[in-house]
């Protein structure tokens, strides 16, 4: 299973920081370092303007060559490198720093020059579905399949962070009979509903990853810390090892029991 950890732009532009978290997700467990992919001058009007958001895209905005350097610290630590993309401009210049994975966001499901790209550049696409209709989910799938990548259908809850009774994990049953390959990302403040999707048979778990819940910016208050997510990826393995067939007979490990405790106590009468 993939472990993602949505580093974001929790780093606000600090690669010193950035370079931490990326060292952190990899001890915790993960798989896959992810980050986001905007240009701020792109950004239209929004509440954003008020709320501080302009003023965090600003800074935690990464360049072409940044995102290179971000790349050979993943290289370097053993991690995989993906980030989400916004706008089909940025497609060719990420697949340049990794063609592998990529990560289409919610709000970007309807974003059909963005999803023809992606299938066209990318190896692989994990396809978030959060604030979606069953048919805007399928009119995506439809564009990706058209090219010849493989995808991964996220389920996703699109509010910050996700109260408990908002997951909807039995979404999960519905994605699987849109396409085989489900995945889940999380916004929940820790592991447990992420430890549950485990059950689902999902192929990748997305949360969000800081060091520090004190860290400036809207993400750090709600992300997993690395203890968090080392639960998730303990789980993920035992989950694995418990999940094996044995089929329906006795396992070897059981004999004992067949041969010393079977008859042990009298079956005669009184």
């Amino acid at each position: 299973m993939d472990l993602i950890a949505e580093i974001g732009w929790n780093h606000m532009g600090d690669m010193d920081l950035l370079k931490r978290m990326v060292h952190a997700a990899k001890g915790a467990g993960a798989t896959h370092a992810k980050f986001q992919t905007w240009h701020e001058s792109r950004l239209g009007p929004g509440p954003w303007d008020t709320d501080g958001r302009r003023d965090i895209y600003k800074k935690a905005e990464l360049s072409n060559e940044q995102f290179a350097q971000v790349r050979r610290i993943c290289d370097a630590e053993g991690i995989r490198f993906m980030t989400s993309v916004f706008d089909a401009r940025d497609v060719e210049a990420m697949a340049a720093v990794s063609d592998g994975e990529v990560k289409i966001p919610s709000p970007e499901v309807v974003n059909v020059p963005l999803l023809e790209e992606a299938a066209r550049r990318f190896k692989r696409v994990f396809l978030s579905t959060g604030a979606t209709t069953g048919d805007e989910v399928d009119a995506a799938l439809r564009i990706l399949r058209a090219g010849s990548v493989d995808i991964v259908l996220m389920h996703c809850v699109s509010t910050y962070p996700c109260a408990d009774e908002r997951v909807n994990l039995p979404r999960l049953d519905h994605l699987r009979a849109k396409h085989p390959v489900i995945g889940f990302s999380d916004h929940t403040p820790d592991a447990m509903s992420a430890v549950f999707a485990i059950g689902w048979g999902v192929a990748a778990i997305e949360k969000h990853f800081t060091i520090d819940n004190g860290l400036p910016g809207r993400d750090n208050k709600f992300a997993l810390l690395p203890d968090a997510m080392a639960q998730i990826a303990e789980a993920a393995a035992r989950f694995e090892q418990m999940s094996v067939d044995h089929g329906l007979d006795y396992q070897s490990a059981e004999e004992d029991q067949r041969i010393t405790y079977r008859g042990r106590w009298s079956a005669g009468g009184s």
